[in-house]
C-alpha cells in the first residue's frame, strides 16, 4: 500500500490527529478523524505506533504489539465508510485488528508524526497522496510561569513565519516543511496543549490558550520565540490599502513575505489563509473586514479569512495582493451601517455582533406602530434601490433587524435577515448578520439553526456570541460546553440587556449544577435573580433553585419551589417543574408509583421537543419496569422519536432501551411473562435486539421457553431465522441442529432435513456431528426411509445413534435386533431399585415385547427375572407385566403395549430437558453479520 502524507488531513474538520505537547502517553491510543474524502485511524502511543500494517485481499490488518486488545468497540458499532466489519482477534505475543473493506474501497498507510496511520477511503482514490517532504529537524523548548510561556523554535536556517491568535487558540506557521520535536515543550503554563501538522510546503502549531493572553513573535537568527502572555513586543505595523488601478483589490506592503498558506481549522471547519514573512517581526494591529476577507491582528505576518472562495493571496518579498477574478468589494456594509446610523438616529450597531442592546426596544414618543412603520418603510425603499446589486447599502434592513431583535420579535426578524442575504449572498459572512440572526433564532426556540449562524468563523471571536452559543448549549443539555462558551463570552455579559442577563445567568446556573459546581451555580443564581427580569425568567431561575436545593439536601425546600413553580401557566417552566414534584414525592413515597405514572404520562405530551422531554419519558421509563410494567416501560422509552436524537441526553434513552432489552430477554427478566406474551414483547421491539452474539442468545433463550410449552412453530421460525441470517460456520451448524430437532418434535422430517442439511461443514465437532447424524437418521425414519438411515449411522455407537437404530430395527420388525439395544441401553438399571423413568419403562417394554415376538425365552426370561420387582411401582403396571410374561406377548395384546411403549414421545421430553440446559456460554458463538436484522419480521403468535 502506498502511504499517504500526512498533510492530505493537516487539520482537515476531523478529531485531532497531530501530537500533543505536554498529554500523557498512552501504550496503545486508537484516534479516529473524518473528513470528505477518507475516514483516518492512528494507532500511537509507545506500543501503538511501532503497530505493522499489511494487506490480505479484502482485509487491512493492524497488527499490535500487545496481547491486551485495545477499545474498539466504537469501531465495531459505527465502521468507517468503506469498511464492512471491524474485529479483534489474539495471536501470538499480539493482538490483530483486521477490517474487511467494501467492494470498491481502499485503504493507505504510512507513518507520521510518531504514529501509524491508515486512510480508509470509501472509493478508490484517483492517486496516492503525495508524501510529505520533511526538510528539517526542528527543536522545540518552553520556559512556562503560570502567567506566561515562552516556545522557541530552533530552525537550522532563516525560515519565513506568521504567528497570530483566531478565536481561543495561537496559531503559529512556517513557510518550510519540518519534524517538530516536541518533547522539550511540554510546560505550557497558561496554555493547555498544542498540536502540530506538516506538510510538503509548511508546519503549522496550533496551541490552545485563553482569550485575552498577548501573543508576541521575536526572531534571533534562524530561532523563532513565541511568547503568550506577558507584555506584547511592538512590531512594525503592515499597513494595507487598495489599489484601483485595475481590478479593485488590497495590497498590503510587508518586507520579506514568502508564502500564502491555507489551513482549515479542525475545531471550527472552515479554512483560513496565512502569510507567513521572514524577520524581522512585523504584524499588524486591528481586525479589518470587507465583504470578501477579514484580516485578523498578527504578531507576525499576515492571517485571512475568507468569505468567499474565489480570494486568491499572491506574496511577492515585499507585497501582498488580494483578489478576486472580477475584484473585491470594497465598500464595507458595516461602515455604511454607522453612517447611517449617525444619520436618522436609527438602532446602532453595537460593539459585539453577537449583543443585544436595550436602546434598540426604543419606540421613542410615537409608540411601537409608527417606529415600526417608519424602519419598515426605510428598508422597503432602500431594498427597491438596491435591487440585485450585492455592493448596495442595506443599513436600513439591519436597522429595522435590530429594532426587532431588540423588541422581541424573532421570527420578523429573521425574515429581514434572510431577504438580505437572499438579494446579497456575499452578506452570509458578514458578522452582525450572523450574530442578529443567531440571537433572533435562538431566542424563538430554533436552536439548531442559531447554532449554525454561531458556528461560522465571521463571529469565531466575538463574545456576545460566546454567550449564545453557551445558552444553546444549556437549552441541548451539553452542560460541558455551556459552561465553557459562558466561560469565553463572560466579557460581553453585561452589555446585554437585563432580561438575556438573567436568562443567560440561570442558564449558565444550571449548567455549574449539572457539573457538579454548586458554589458557582448559587453566585450565578443570585446575579440572574438581580438583575430585575420580567416574570417567566424569574421563574425559570427559580427552577434551578430548586434543584440546586435539591442537590444540597434540602428535599423539603426543593419541593416547596417545585410545588410553586409547577403552578404557572408556562409549560417551558411548569412542566419541568411538575417532574420535580413527581420525583421527589415518590422518593419521600407521598405519591404512589400508579398515580406518579399517570401524572408523567399527561406531563410527556404537555411539553415536547427539548431536554425536559427526555426527563420525562425516562423517568416514566424507569417507573413502569420498577413495577414490572415491562411493555409500557419499552413503549415509553421508544416515545423519544429520531426528532431529540440531537440532544445531549438521547444517548441515555437509547442506554436504557437497551438495558431494558437485555434484562428482559438475555437476564432472565421476561421469565415471568407467559411463553406467548413474551413472544409478543419480543416481535413488538424486535428492533432493540442488539447485534451479535447477545443477540442471538436472546432469541435463542426465547426459543427454548416457546419449546417448553409446544409453540413448536414459533420457536421454529425464530431459529429458521438465526440460521438463514445471522450466523455462519460452527453457530450456524449448531443452531441449524436445534431447529431440526424442533422439527422432528412438531413431525416435520422435511424441514428438519433441510436444516441439517443447509448447515453442513467440514470444520464440526465431533459430538456436534454425531447428534446432527443421530437427528438426520431420524428423520429419515420418520420418512420411512430405514435403509438410508441406517446408511448415515454406520458404526456411530453414540448413545442417540443406538437409540434410532432401534427405532429403525422396531419400525422394520426386526424384533430381536431391537430387543438387544433397548436392554443394553437399560444397562444395569435394574440394580438400582429407584423407579423407573418413562423413558426407562418404554425401553424396558418394547424390549420384552421383541424378545417375545422375536421367540427368545432366555433373553425374556432374563429381563424378566431382573426387572420384574418394577412392576408395582410402575406407571404402566399392565404393560409392563404383560411384556415381561414368560409366556410371550399374545397377538391381541400387542396394540396396546406399542402405545404403552411410545419412545418418541420419551425423546421429546428429553429434548426438551436438553435445550433447556443449552446456554450461550457452551456455543460458540459466530459474529452477526452487520447488515441482517436483529430478529424475523413478525407474525401472530399462536
Amino acid at each position: 500500500m502506498a502511504a499517504a502524507a500526512a498533510g492530505a488531513v493537516a487539520f482537515a474538520p476531523m478529531a485531532p490527529l497531530a501530537q500533543e505537547a505536554g498529554a500523557p502517553v498512552d501504550p496503545i491510543s486508537i484516534r479516529i478523524g473524518a473528513n470528505a474524502e477518507f475516514t483516518r485511524l492512528e494507532f500511537a502511543g509507545v506500543i501503538g505506533a511501532r503497530s505493522r500494517v499489511r494487506r490480505e485481499g479484502r482485509d487491512v490488518i493492524v497488527r499490535i504489539g500487545s496481547t491486551a486488545a485495545p477499545d474498539v468497540s466504537r469501531l465495531k458499532v459505527d465502521p468507517p465508510k468503506g469498511v464492512e466489519r471491524v474485529e479483534t482477534r489474539a495471536v501470538q505475543g499480539a493482538t490483530e485488528l483486521v477490517m474487511t473493506l467494501a467492494e470498491g474501497a481502499d485503504a493507505r498507510s504510512g507513518s507520521a508524526d510518531g504514529a501509524v496511520y491508515v486512510n480508509l477511503f470509501a472509493s478508490a482514490p484517483d492517486a496516492p497522496a503525495p508524501e510529505v517532504v520533511v526538510a528539517s529537524y526542528v527543536p522545540v523548548t518552553t520556559r512556562a510561569t503560570p502567567a506566561k510561556v515562552s516556545m522557541t523554535f530552533q530552525w537550522d536556517k532563516p525560515v519565513g513565519a506568521a504567528v497570530f491568535r483566531r478565536g481561543a487558540a495561537v496559531w503559529v506557521v512556517f513557510d518550510t516543511p519540518g519534524r517538530l520535536d516536541m518533547a522539550a515543550a511540554r510546560e505550557l503554563g497558561p496554555a493547555s496543549n498544542a498540536h502540530w501538522t506538516a506538510a510538503a510546503d509548511h508546519v503549522a502549531v496550533r496551541i490552545a490558550a485563553p482569550e485575552g493572553l498577548a501573543v508576541s513573535a521575536v526572531a534571533q537568527g534562524s530561532n523563532w520565540t513565541v511568547v503568550i502572555g506577558g507584555q506584547p513586543v511592538a512590531v512594525a505595523g503592515v499597513p494595507v490599502e487598495r489599489d484601483d488601478s485595475g481590478e479593485a483589490v488590497l495590497v498590503a506592503r510587508m518586507a520579506g513575505a514568502t508564502k500564502a498558506i491555507w489551513l482549515t481549522d479542525p475545531l471550527a471547519g472552515d479554512r483560513f489563509a496565512a502569510v507567513t514573512a521572514l524577520a524581522p517581526g512585523k504584524g499588524f494591529a486591528a481586525r479589518r473586514r470587507t465583504v470578501d476577507l477579514a484580516l485578523l491582528p498578527t504578531a507576525q505576518g499576515l492571517a485571512v479569512e475568507a468569505a468567499s472562495e474565489d480570494l486568491g493571496i499572491l506574496a511577492e518579498t515585499d507585497r501582498v495582493t488580494f483578489s478576486r477574478p472580477n475584484g473585491l468589494i470594497l465598500s464595507p456594509p458595516s461602515a455604511a451601517l454607522e453612517a447611517a446610523a449617525d444619520e436618522n438616529g436609527a438602532p446602532k450597531k453595537a460593539k459585539f455582533p453577537g449583543l443585544i442592546l436595550t436602546e434598540w426596544a426604543d419606540a421613542g414618543h410615537a409608540g411601537f406602530s409608527a417606529r415600526y412603520r417608519q424602519l419598515q418603510d426605510a428598508a422597503a425603499e432602500e431594498a427597491m434601490a438596491a435591487g440585485d446589486d450585492p455592493r448596495a447599502s442595506a443599513e436600513a434592513r439591519f436597522a429595522l433587524a435590530r429594532f426587532l431583535v431588540g423588541s422581541g420579535l424573532g421570527y420578523e426578524a429573521v425574515g429581514v435577515l434572510n431577504n438580505i442575504v437572499a438579494r446579497a449572498p456575499n452578506m452570509a459572512g458578514e458578522p452582525e448578520l450572523r450574530g442578529l440572526r443567531g440571537a433572533a433564532r435562538a431566542s424563538i426556540g430554533r436552536m439548531e439553526e442559531a447554532e449554525g449562524d454561531f458556528a461560522a468563523s465571521a463571529v469565531a471571536g466575538d463574545p456576545a456570541s460566546a454567550m449564545w452559543r453557551g445558552y444553546i448549549a444549556a437549552n441541548q443539555g451539553d452542560w460541558a460546553a455551556a459552561r465553557q462558551a459562558f466561560a469565553a463570552g463572560a466579557v460581553a455579559a453585561d452589555a446585554f440587556a437585563p432580561a438575556w442577563r438573567a436568562r443567560f445567568g440561570a442558564a449558565h446556573a444550571l449548567a455549574a449544577l449539572e457539573t457538579g459546581d454548586l458554589p458557582a451555580a448559587r453566585a450565578l443564581l443570585a446575579y440572574s435573580f438581580s438583575q430585575g427580569a420580567p416574570a417567566p425568567d424569574q421563574l425559570t431561575a427559580h427552577l434551578v433553585q430548586a434543584k440546586l436545593f435539591e442537590l444540597d439536601g434540602q428535599s423539603d425546600r426543593a419541593l416547596a419551589v417545585y410545588a410553586a413553580v409547577s403552578r404557572a401557566p408556562l409549560d417551558a417552566v411548569s412542566v419541568p417543574a411538575k417532574l420535580g414534584v413527581v420525583r421527589l414525592s415518590l422518593a419521600k413515597g407521598k405519591m404512589k408509583p400508579g398515580d406518579a405514572a399517570n401524572e408523567l404520562e399527561a406531563l410527556r405530551w404537555r411539553w415536547r421537543g427539548d431536554a425536559t422531554e427526555l426527563a420525562v419519558i425516562r423517568q416514566l421509563g424507569q417507573l413502569y419496569l420498577s413495577q414490572g410494567l415491562y411493555r409500557e416501560a419499552l413503549t415509553a422509552l421508544k416515545g423519544a422519536g429520531p426528532g431529540l436524537n440531537r440532544l445531549k441526553g438521547a444517548a441515555d434513552i437509547q442506554a436504557d432501551l437497551g438495558e431494558a432489552f437485555r434484562m428482559l430477554f438475555l437476564e432472565g427478566g421476561a421469565d415471568g411473562l407467559q411463553p406467548v406474551q413474551a413472544l409478543g414483547l419480543f416481535y413488538d421491539f424486535r428492533d432493540l435486539t442488539p447485534i451479535g452474539a447477545d443477540g442471538d442468545e436472546m432469541v435463542r433463550r426465547l426459543a427454548r421457553r416457546l419449546v417448553e410449552v409446544d409453540l413448536l412453530d414459533q420457536a421454529a421460525e425464530l431459529l429458521k431465522y438465526q440460521v438463514e441470517n445471522r450466523l455462519e460456520g460452527v453457530a450456524k451448524a449448531q443452531v441449524a441442529t436445534d431447529l431440526a430437532t424442533v422439527y422432528l418434535m412438531d413431525r416435520q422430517p422435511e424441514p428438519a432435513l433441510q436444516a441439517i442439511w443447509g448447515s453442513r461443514s467440514t470444520i464440526l465437532p465431533n459430538a456436534l456431528n454425531a447428534e446432527r447424524r443421530a437427528l438426520e437418521a431420524r428423520a429419515l425414519t420418520q420418512l420411512g426411509r430405514y435403509d438410508h438411515a441406517l446408511e448415515i449411522l454406520g458404526d456411530d455407537a453414540s448413545p442417540e445413534a443406538r437409540e434410532v437404530r432401534a427405532e429403525i430395527f422396531w419400525k422394520q420388525q426386526k424384533w430381536l435386533q431391537a430387543a438387544a439395544i433397548y436392554e443394553a441401553r437399560l444397562g444395569q438399571r435394574h440394580a438400582d431399585p429407584a423407579p423407573l423413568t418413562a423413558e426407562e419403562e418404554a425401553r424396558l417394554i418394547r424390549a420384552g415385547v421383541g424378545y417375545s415376538l422375536g421367540h427368545d425365552t432366555a433373553g425374556l426370561s432374563r429381563l424378566s427375572r431382573n426387572y420384574r420387582p418394577f412392576i408395582a411401582g410402575a406407571r404402566a403396571k399392565t404393560a409392563l407385566s404383560i411384556a415381561l410374561d414368560d409366556d410371550g406377548v399374545a397377538p391381541g395384546d400387542f396394540a396396546g403395549l406399542a402405545a404403552s411403549a411410545d419412545t418418541f414421545a420419551g425423546w421429546v421430553t428429553a429434548m426438551k430437558d436438553e435445550l433447556k440446559t443449552k446456554t450461550g456460554g457452551n456455543r460458540a458463538a459466530a459474529p452477526a453479520r452487520p447488515q441482517a436484522a436483529a430478529a424475523p419480521p413478525a407474525r401472530p403468535a399462536a
